[in-house]
Order: structure tokens, then sequence, then C-alpha cells
């Protein structure tokens, strides 16, 4: 609670800012008024909130539960305070409750009318969404309202549901049933086996043996059943900076828009520590900062957003739609038109036993989940690229040590300068060029050595390492796209444009209503400001392909009509600080 108290000083008026008297008149318009008897709940934590709570009268008492279901107070709202966090744009389950302390006269603005008011009232709506964030991180901060994960830190599977909760920017608590008596206590109260270990307690209850991310994600309710009946306008496959740069763009025009990923949002810009040449941060913003504000930023203009759902097929109903996309889950989505910016799968070492450590000492991102682990110990780091680079900074700040091991004989050749000097200029940064990993030694899971070769020289070198980071690229991720029609060059990225034949638009696919951007589309720029420029140029193109579809005019007739209607897009609003 500590880290909670801290927020809400420094930062209290805009986490739970009051409405006068007027400005509550311009937002009656918006909903509905509510009475509740004392001692009535508004919610309860684990169900969907009916919408933001607007008090016009008495006081309402919000409470988190501990381990033990027990009710600790957060704050006490009165007349001109709103009830409500980032779960309300999405339609996802409450991770607070809410009490009447005694009667209450209260304004209930359901979540489509929400997105209606921010929209409408610009003033009033930056001020709400900006406590809407604020409390999400509050909570974050403090691990109020999530699962309850029961296994030691270092196994393999807790490290899976912590770094798939924390990327989707989902509360938790972790307790060690070798240190923590509530985990102790819990154990035996559900008679867990602690070879079973790890289990996660779900706010409504619900008991998990090591599951998956799909079946916590839906135990949270992070995801919903799809209406395999409605037809979106466009799906997005994808959820990094493209596709929610199409997303945004997409629903702020009045599209209905579905975007699907099957691990959580940012995708590969989510796992830079820091990134400083992104045009607007001169000081510099984490990967997933950035596409935190992204993603609320789509949920604030109405897009649909499930993850974990990983599309598996794509298949046409006619020449130009519409489209229906399997999911790994059995259901579907049907759109009018598709996006595609499935970006790219991390690219594995080849090394023989690397499997044996993957989940637990071979990571592919740097996040604080990652540092704790290895604090104050030495590590290795394979790859020459930006990510990389930021990666090594970030860690330096971390742990004892880094072994920066690159293959090749200059770090320039792939770095931006401004990394290249920083690397030269921390002192616990050793920086081996011409350097390849030939072995991996330990046991039970747990890395204890790496050895690696340099070329020329037949010695080997062997450190004692317990973590390995690994930023060698990607590959593109379009094996799930065999039999659709899409083309693809010899490395296996989309074709789009003059490269996809016939008078296709720069980001069209070989099938018509069908477009590729980012990392997955051939011949793209492989920076984040890349992405996001494709996916915001991508909805003119999305804009005349579904005019003409309704008509049937031809694709040279879909081209004219966007070029006529091209314009240039607003700018993404990622100006302010971070605030998630």
């Amino acid at each position: 609670m500590v880290q909670l108290e801290s927020i809400r000083k420094e930062r209290h008026d805009q986490i739970y800012p009051t409405l006068d008297p007027l400005e509550i008149e311009r937002v009656r318009r918006f909903g509905n008024l509510h009475s509740f008897a004392a001692g009535e709940s508004l919610w309860s934590v684990g169900q969907v909130a009916p919408g933001l709570m607007v008090i016009v009268a008495g006081r309402v008492a919000v409470t988190e539960r501990d381990q033990f279901g027990n009710h600790k107070p957060i704050v006490v709202h009165g007349p001109g305070n709103f009830l409500g966090e980032l779960a309300l744009l999405s339609g996802r389950p409450a991770l607070v409750d809410a009490t009447a302390q005694e009667p209450a006269e209260v304004l209930i603005i359901p979540s489509e009318q929400l997105r209606a008011l921010m929209i409408a009232e610009a003033e009033l709506g930056e001020r709400i969404m900006r406590a809407l964030i604020l409390r999400r991180v509050a909570i974050l901060q403090a691990g109020i309202g999530g699962p309850i994960i029961l296994g030691r830190a270092e196994n393999g599977d807790v490290l899976r549901l912590e770094g798939f909760l924390r990327r989707n920017g989902h509360p938790y608590q972790l307790l060690n049933p070798e240190t923590d008596a509530p985990a102790k206590v819990l154990i035996d109260r559900f008679h867990v086996d602690p070879g079973q270990l790890p289990i996660v307690l779900c706010p409504s209850g619900q008991l998990l043996r090591n599951p998956g991310e799909d079946q916590l994600a839906r135990c949270l309710g992070l995801v919903r059943p799809i209406d395999p009946e409605r037809l979106y306008d466009v799906a997005v496959v994808g959820a990094g900076p493209a596709g929610l740069a199409t997303a945004v763009y997409a629903a702020s025009e009045g599209l209905s828009v579905v975007v699907l990923d099957c691990r959580s949002f940012g995708g590969q810009a989510g796992a830079s520590a820091r990134i400083e040449n992104y045009l607007g941060f001169p000081t510099g913003i984490s990967g997933i900062a950035l596409m935190a504000r992204a993603y609320n930023q789509a949920q604030k203009f109405g897009a649909e957003i499930a993850i974990p759902d990983e599309a598996t097929s794509l298949a046409a109903d006619g020449p130009v739609g519409p489209f229906t996309l399997d999911l790994q889950i059995g259901e579907r989505v049907k759109a009018r038109s598709v996006v595609l910016a499935t970006g790219a799968r991390y690219r594995r070492l080849d090394v023989e036993n690397l499997g044996a450590f993957e989940a637990t000492s071979v990571h592919y991102w740097a996040s604080p989940l990652e540092a704790k682990l290895c604090a104050n110990q030495e590590v290795a780091l394979v790859g020459a690229g930006n990510s990389a680079g930021q990666a090594a900074v970030y860690l330096a700040s971390q742990v004892a040590k880094v072994w920066m091991l690159v293959r090749r004989s200059d770090l320039a050749a792939t770095m931006s300068r401004y990394l290249v000097d920083r690397l030269h200029g921390l002192a616990n940064v050793e920086v081996v060029t011409g350097a390849t990993i030939s072995r991996l030694e330990g046991r039970d899971g747990m890395l204890e050595a790496v050895r690696w070769q340099i070329a020329g020289d037949d010695q080997e070198v062997c450190r004692s390492i317990g973590h390995l980071f690994l930023f060698i690229g990607a590959e593109p991720n379009t094996d799930w796209l065999g039999g659709s029609g899409i083309g693809l060059d010899a490395k296996g990225f989309i074709l789009t444009g003059e490269d996809a034949g016939g008078s296709r638009h720069a980001l069209e696919t070989t099938r018509l209503g069908v477009f590729a951007i980012g990392d997955v589309r051939s011949k793209s720029v492989k920076r984040v400001a890349a992405a996001v420029g494709e996916g915001a140029q991508v909805v003119a193109a999305l804009h005349a392909y579904l005019a003409g579809s309704e008509t049937n005019l031809p694709a040279a007739e879909i081209k004219k009509i966007e070029r006529e209607r091209r314009t240039e897009p607003a700018d993404l609003n990622f100006s302010r600080p971070p605030m998630s």
C-alpha cells in the first residue's frame, strides 16, 4: 500500500478530480440517475461495472480485497467524484469493490456513452481519461484486484504467467510458498500439493492449476466471446504499433474495428526498455509505456481488442470478401476488410540445448520482471541492433555486468550512434565483437554458465552466467497464412503494392481488401515510427476499399476513390508524459 499512497499523494487531484455542479449538468445527458441505499453494492470485484458513476449525492467507499477476501479501504468518494478505471472502456470486470456508505444518488454513464462524452466534452473527457489511467497505474503498483499466483519466483511457469499479466497491464500478486505465510494458508485451504504449483486464484474465487494464458485471460474476463454473426468493417491482426495505430485512426473515423493478438499489446516495440529516437520524446520513453497509451487510445475510440486470441487461418467468401478469420480457440471473426500487422517472431539462437533454459533463464524481453531475477549478477546479451542496445543500457543499471556478444566486428553497422556511444561509456558493459555462443550449461532448467568463441581464436571463453538475453532479430509471422492466397516474398514477408501485382494500393496484398503493414510487410522500414505511419496511412485505403466494395466497383475505381479521399492523418496524441 506504500506505493499506492505515494502516487495518490503526488497526483491526488488528477486521480480523484471533483466535478463542479455545472460540469455534472453537462454530463447528465450521457447517463441516467440511480439511487443506492446505505450498504448497497454499486459493483463488486469480478463483475463488469455498468459504467462510469458520477456521485450526485451521498458517499461511496472503494475497497480492495486481500488474499482472504477481507476488505481494505482505498478511498471514499463524495458529491462530484466519479468511480471507475480503465476496465470501463473495454467492459472488463472491476478490480475493486464500491459500496454506498449512506443513501446515494449516482449518475451512471455506460461505456458507449462514456466514449461519446470524451469526444463531445473534450476538456472533461481529458480529465476523466487521465484519472482512469492514473487509477490503473496506482492499482498496478499496489497489486490490487488481480489474481494471486502461488509459486516460486524463478519457476518458469510463474515467469510466463507474470509476463503475460504485466505486458497486458493487469495487476497481480505473487506469493512464494516458501517465504509468504498467506501462501501456506491458501495452499492448506485448497488442499494443493506443492508439486502442482503454480496455481492461480482468480478474483472470482476460481482456482486454476498452472493455466495457459488463454485460460487465465478468460477466467479474469480479459477476453470475451466474439459474436460470430457480427460483421466488422475491419479486423486487425496484431496489436503492435502498426496494428494499434490502425485501430486508433479507423475507430476514431467511425469504422467498427476488432484487434486480435495472440500474446499482448505492443509487439516487439513493447520489449524496448527505452526508445530515445521516437519523434516528440527527447527524454525517451519505454516501449511498454508508449504502447499502453496507444492501447488505451484505441479503446477510447471504441475499438474491440481481444488478447490473447490467435488467428489461425484467413479465408474469403468471394473475390472481395467478406473475410473469415478462424481463431485457435474455435471462434470466428467476420470482417469486410483485414489488416495484417502480425510483425515477427523472435529468432532463436542455434544452440543445441537452448530449449532447456527458455522457460527460466533465456529471455527475449528486458523488463523490470527479468531485471529483478538477475539483479546484481552477470548476464549475457546477444544482439547488435537498437533493441539490443536499449536492453543492454537498461540492464546495466540493474545488474553487476553485461557481456554483450556481437557476431559482427563493429556495432556501428547495425546500431544507432547514440546507443553505441552510450554503451562505450558504461563501465559494466563489455562489448565482445566476433563472438558466437557455443554452449549453454546448467541443470534442472536453470542456466549456470555460458561459453562463447571469438572468430579466429580457438580458445573458448566460459563465464558463470545465470541469465541470457537474446535480441537477434525476428522472422515474419506468416506461417498461418498458408492457403489464403496472400503472396509472400522469398523470406516469408507479405508482398504489397506493385510487388503484389495489378493496380494495388501501396499497402494492399495480393488479395483485394487485405492489407499488410509494419514489420510483416516486405520492404518495410523496421522502425516504430514507420509502423505507426503505415497504420495511419492504411485507413485511407480502407475507406476507399469499403466504399468500392459496397457498390461492386472494380479495383481500378477503388484505387481512384482512395486517391481522391486521401488526406493527411491527424497526429497521434502522444505528447503528454507517460501515465502507464
